[in-house]
């Protein structure tokens, strides 16, 4: 398992995959990776995922392993849902906002917004940003620097719009639900590529508004 982060009572472990070979589609390049987080309390065990996204047989392992008892989508897209069958399959339950949950085969619990989801004894809380896709969601876990943006920000600005998205939407969303409300030290753990921060990426918001995407 790689240890990403961890604090007293947190571990979170990162875990970079792929498509299966011949599933992707049309246009994806073939070394197209999904970021999959595992947020875990180190008190009770108990963990949670974030995007079952590719290689569903590691997925399960990681489970397996650390402990995980729920999963969570960022949102609906193709890329970060393939595994969501394997992990409901295992017993494990799937959760996704209603506007996105039509994209998925199958899913258990409907996430709602500002809504808290216990992890053992961690809080983590759900934050709605739509514009990437109308149920696009966030993840900020209480107490850390850790806020989860699955595609709506990356480092360099925010996610594609260009598949059923809306710029100025993901544009409002980045600055009154992230920018605004979270400090330039929290930590932005993306659905694709590298961390960033808060305070790396605010000062370019004109840049991405100007550029148009």
């Amino acid at each position: 398992m790689a240890l990403h982060w961890s604090a007293t009572g947190i571990e979170v472990h990162k875990h970079v995959v792929r498509p299966v070979d011949g599933d992707l589609p049309h246009g994806f390049p073939d070394d197209f990776d999904n970021n999959v987080f595992t947020i875990r309390c180190t008190e009770t065990g108990e963990a949670m995922l974030i995007d079952a996204a590719n290689e569903h047989e590691r997925l399960l392992e990681v489970c397996r392993t650390l402990g995980v008892t729920l999963v969570v989508e960022t949102h609906g897209h193709w890329d970060h849902i393939q595994a969501v069958p394997a992990v409901r399959d295992a017993g494990i339950e799937v959760a996704i906002t209603a506007e996105d949950s039509s994209m998925l085969p199958s899913y258990d619990l409907i996430l709602e917004d500002d809504s808290v989801l216990e992890v053992g004894r961690l809080r983590i809380r759900t934050i709605h940003n739509p514009g990437h896709t109308a149920g696009s969601m966030s993840f900020h876990v209480e107490g850390t620097p850790l806020l989860f943006t699955g595609d709506t920000l990356f480092p360099g600005g925010p996610g594609a719009t260009s598949y059923g998205g809306d710029f100025d939407q993901i544009i409002r969303s980045i600055e009154d639900r992230m920018f605004s409300a979270f400090g330039g030290d929290t930590m932005v753990l993306p659905g694709h590529g590298l961390d960033t921060t808060i305070g790396n990426e605010s000062p370019h918001l004109q840049e991405w508004i100007d550029r148009g995407w």
